[in-house]
């Protein structure tokens, strides 16, 4: 098992849950303990066969030998599928306890680190427990035997312990060889097959343009320089791993071999017998076995000794939330205070010392040039992004304060680039919980989809994503829009909502806005459409991430047109 000190990691979340499993390891190694044991039985029967059986002849002895080692080896493939299966059994405890914490990390790590969305995390949790469920973890089990081997040797002759020393030493030290010239070759494989991976599944998500405008070539030949990059580099990696197992291997042989020519030399003096020669030959086997493993199976060793660091660093980068005191869910009330924003990964404010009170029923656009910092601030808002400085209230209490996944219900978005998921057009209104059909239908009428989604093959049942229809993205909007609204929330924030809307659907955007603000919920629009700010009661003007002016709809747009001539008469 992986050891955090040999590898220079402090106790942290991923050991505390192997240790939790220890119980599992401890009865694994005590069944290697018998199995061990009885795989000398081999080098006993032969022993006995030579020095008793054949110069006695025999037939009840042999019948005897035979029948208690028949009893050895069904023991002992008991105790291998027992071990087995606890090993298995521990590797997926330690799955089961990490894959909620690794799931809700790959998400938070998405807001962290825009644009380096992974599922690694999932891979290595599973690289982990392949790790320790096959057959690798078994030369770990069977290392602390080896000096026991080597002592059984000695007593068959102080030269056979010695020749034991130098040929474990031997292969050991090919297994640090393999160590030293593949653990950088196989990282830099690793890092650049995810590169290559991460330009692949970019090129996937953007493939419409990538057809439309003929980029098909030129993007394979990006893609092909990564690919061949990595194949290239583990190819080396392999290549030389392989030298290393396949003498080790080679070695492994070769020794076995030269001890019987000593056994043989030995018994010519009259120092051993034939039994002992023979015996002798597997017990060396069995003394260079886990170590002619280790060496075989380096590269999966390595591979699960990344997986180990990746994991352990995204469990340090992002710890556990407390789960916060129940709050009572919000009304609609939002204060922004002082809000400074600086996105992930960066260093620029593209919010700056914002402030701005939103009552309980209003509806407020946020309007200003492009890159003003007005998703940005959206985001802050949501508790997605969280504020380098100042505050986000809801109901006078700071949004931090709240249970994300409690708070999440009471809150509907529209973000500007839509993403529905696979399954049907119920599924995904229902923001995939269980879909209540009176309130899918309610979301669906109030925001103007109900008889655009009846003309869709199997209406509400239709599927979409993979292997579903294509929705345009005008559809695709409505239906999001649709979701955002589901459950009755009190608090909505639209981040260009009529994007890709045309007359009808701005129409029924416009619509849904107002039966919204006549059920008392909070609405936030940002929009660079006048259209639908004819339902806006408050404007807030940002550019450059400071707040310009915030106020009432019709004195700030008359503020915004009296500046925008006075620019005009100025140039």
């Amino acid at each position: 098992m992986l050891k955090p000190s040999s590898l220079n990691i402090p106790q942290n979340e991923l050991v505390d849950v192997i240790k939790a499993s220890k119980g599992a390891f401890y009865y694994a190694a005590l069944a290697s303990c018998f199995i061990n044991l009885l795989m000398l039985s081999p080098s006993l029967y032969m022993l006995q066969i030579y020095d008793r059986v054949l110069a006695s002849r025999s037939h009840e002895t042999l019948l005897m030998l035979t029948l208690v080692i028949a009893i050895f080896f069904a023991v002992m493939g008991c105790l291998e599928f027992v071990r087995s299966r606890l090993l298995v059994r521990a590797g997926n405890q330690i799955n089961n306890r990490l894959r909620t914490r690794i799931f809700n990390l790959m998400f938070s790590y998405a807001n962290l680190h825009p644009g380096r969305a992974s599922s690694q995390a999932l891979n290595d949790i599973t690289q982990i427990r392949q790790f320790m469920t096959g057959m690798p973890i078994f030369a770990f089990f069977d290392l602390p035997w080896v000096p026991i081997y080597v002592f059984i040797l000695f007593l068959f002759h102080p030269y056979f312990g010695i020749f034991a020393i130098f040929a474990g030493a031997v292969v050991f030290s090919l297994t640090m060889i393999n160590e030293w010239r593949t653990k950088t070759k196989l990282e830099e494989s690793n890092k650049k097959y995810q590169n290559a991976a991460s330009f692949l599944n970019g090129a996937l998500r953007n493939s419409e343009v990538i057809q439309a405008m003929g980029m098909r070539e030129n993007v394979k030949v990006r893609w092909m320089e990564r690919y061949i990059d990595f194949s290239n580099e583990q190819t080396v990696a392999s290549d030389e791993a392989g030298i290393w197992a396949n003498l080790s291997k080679s070695l492994r042989m070769l020794f076995q071999s030269l001890i019987l020519g000593l056994g043989a030399y030995l018994v010519i003096e009259s120092e051993l017998t034939p039994g002992m020669m023979i015996a002798g030959s597997i017990v060396m086997g069995r003394a260079l076995a886990p170590m002619d493993m280790l060496t075989n199976t380096w590269k999966q060793f390595v591979s699960t000794r990344q997986a180990y660091h990746r994991i352990v660093a995204l469990l340090s980068e992002i710890p556990v939330d407390p789960r916060p005191m129940a709050l009572p869910m919000p009304q609609g009330n939002v204060a922004v205070e002082a809000l400074t924003v600086v996105p992930p990964n960066s260093r620029q404010m593209v919010v700056k010392n914002v402030s701005l009170a939103i009552n309980a029923g209003e509806v407020v656009g946020i309007i200003g040039p492009s890159a003003a910092g007005k998703s940005s601030l959206a985001r802050a808002m949501l508790g997605v992004w969280k504020a380098y400085s100042g505050k986000v209230r809801y109901d006078g209490a700071d949004i931090e304060q709240y249970d994300r996944i409690e708070l999440g219900r009471h809150i509907g978005y529209l973000p500007q680039d839509i993403e529905l998921f696979e399954g049907s057009i119920a599924e995904n209104i229902a923001r995939y919980g269980e879909v209540d059909s009176t309130q899918v239908l309610e979301a669906a009428k109030l925001a103007g989809v109900h008889n655009m989604i009846l003309q869709f093959p199997n209406g509400y049942d239709t599927p979409i994503g993979p292997g579903g229809v294509a929705l345009s993205g005008g559809q695709r909007q409505r239906i999001a829009l649709a979701r955002a609204i589901y459950g009755n929330p009190n608090f909505v924030l639209l981040d260009e909502p009529n994007s890709n809307l045309d007359d009808t659907g701005e129409r029924a955007l416009l619509q849904a806005v107002l039966a919204l603000k006549a059920k008392g919920t909070t609405v936030v629009l940002i929009t660079h459409r006048m259209a639908v700010l004819n339902a806006a009661d408050k404007i807030a003007l940002l550019k450059e991430g400071i707040l310009q002016s915030y106020g009432p709809r019709d004195d700030v747009l008359k503020a915004l047109a009296a500046q925008n001539q006075q620019s005009a008469i100025t140039k």
